[in-house]
C-alpha cells in the first residue's frame, strides 16, 4: 500500500480519535473552570455527558457562583437541571438577591423555580415594586347609585411564601372585593366621591395579602365614576311587576265576570224556552177543554176581555206591549 495513503489514514484516525476525546472530555471546559478556581475533575464532566448533562451549564453556573462568593451545591445543581430546572436562574437570583441584602438560601431559590415561578424575576420585584391595575370594579352604595372604581396596587414579592402563596389574581380579586364592601357600607355614593381615600384605608386594613406571594405597600385608587341609579331602577322594576300582577288579576275578574253572564244568558234563554214552550201548550189544552165542555165560549170570550183589559193596563203604566185591538170584545 502506497506510504502516501497510509499516512492520510493514520491522520484520520488520529483526527477521529480527537473529536471522540474532546466531546467526551471537555479540556477547555475544564481549563475555563480550574482558571475560575471551580475544582471540578475532567472525570465529573464526563459523567455528566453521560448523564445527558450539558456540563458547559453547570460549569458556568458555578464559576458564576464562585465570582460572587456562594457556595452551592454541584450535585443538587445537577439534579435540578434534571428535573427540568434554570440553574442560570437560580444562580442569577441569588446573586441579586446577594447584592440587595435579600435573605435567599440556595435550595429556597431551587424550589421556588421548580415551583414553576421566576426566582430571578421574584428577587428584582423585591427590589423594585411592581404595580398591578385592577379592572373596573362596580359598586353600589346604600342609596341605589352606581360606582364604577379603578385601583393601581403596588406589591412586593415575598419570596418566603412563593412556594405556596396565592398569585397575582388573588390579589386582584381580593382588592376588588375589598372596593365593593367600602362602597356597600357608605351611606350615599358622595361620601366615596368626596373621599376616595376612604376605599385605600379600608382595603389595606383588611390584610388582603394573607397567604398570597405578594405584599401590598399601597393601594391608590386610579379613578372613579357615577354608573347607574341602580335603586331607582329596581323601583320601576318592582312597580312595572305589580303593575303587571294588578293588571293579571283584573283579567282575571274581568273573565270571570263574563264567564257568570254568559252562564246568566244561558238561564234566561233557557227559562224563555220553557216559558214559549209553556205557552205554546196553553192553546192546546184550551181546545182539549172546549171539545171536552170543561170550557165554554162564554167563558173564553171573558177571559179574552180579561187578557185585553190587562194589557191595557200595562200600556198605560208603560210596563207592558202596546194595547191591541180586540175585534172579538
Amino acid at each position: 500500500m502506497d506510504p502516501m495513503i497510509l499516512t492520510l489514514v493514520a491522520i484520520f484516525g488520529v483526527l477521529v480519535l480527537l473529536i471522540i476525546f474532546l466531546t467526551f472530555f471537555p479540556v477547555g471546559l475544564w481549563i475555563e473552570a480550574m482558571a475560575s478556581g471551580v475544582h471540578v475533575s475532567i472525570f465529573s464532566m464526563m459523567g455528566m455527558r453521560l448523564r445527558r448533562i450539558n456540563p458547559s451549564k453547570i460549569v458556568r453556573a458555578l464559576i458564576k457562583a464562585q465570582k460572587a462568593g456562594i457556595n452551592v451545591n454541584r450535585n443538587k445543581l445537577e439534579a435540578h437541571l434534571l428535573a427540568g430546572g434554570n440553574v442560570d436562574r437560580v444562580i442569577n437570583a441569588l446573586i441579586s438577591a446577594q447584592s440587595a441584602g435579600i435573605p435567599l438560601e440556595f435550595e429556597k431559590s431551587l424550589a421556588i423555580d421548580l415551583a414553576g415561578r421566576n426566582v430571578e424575576e421574584a428577587v428584582k420585584m423585591s427590589v423594585n415594586p411592581k404595580v398591578i391595575e385592577t379592572p373596573v370594579v362596580a359598586a353600589i352604595a346604600k342609596d341605589g347609585i352606581e360606582l364604577r372604581a379603578k385601583a393601581r396596587v403596588t406589591v412586593r414579592a415575598n419570596i418566603s411564601r412563593l412556594v405556596g402563596g396565592a398569585g397575582e389574581e388573588t390579589v386582584i380579586a381580593r382588592v376588588g372585593e375589598g372596593i365593593v364592601t367600602t362602597v356597600g357600607s357608605s351611606e350615599t355614593h358622595k361620601a366615596v366621591l368626596e373621599n376616595p381615600d376612604l376605599i385605600s384605608h379600608t382595603v389595606l386594613s383588611k390584610g388582603l395579602d394573607a397567604g398570597t406571594a405578594y405584599e401590598i405597600l399601597s393601594i391608590d385608587i386610579a379613578d372613579v365614576d357615577v354608573g347607574r341609579n341602580v335603586g331607582a331602577q329596581l323601583q320601576m322594576d318592582q312597580a312595572e311587576a305589580d303593575r303587571r300582577i294588578a293588571q293579571a288579576k283584573a283579567e282575571e275578574r274581568r273573565a270571570m265576570a263574563v264567564a257568570r253572564e254568559q252562564e246568566m244568558v244561558a238561564e234566561v234563554q233557557e227559562m224563555r224556552a220553557k216559558v214559549v214552550a209553556a205557552e205554546a201548550e196553553v192553546p192546546k189544552a184550551m181546545a182539549e177543554a172546549l171539545r171536552n165542555g170543561n170550557l165554554g165560549v162564554l167563558d173564553y170570550y171573558k177571559m179574552q176581555n180579561v187578557v185585553s183589559d190587562t194589557k191595557m193596563r200595562e200600556a198605560i203604566a208603560g210596563t207592558g206591549a202596546p194595547v191591541e185591538k180586540n175585534d172579538e170584545a
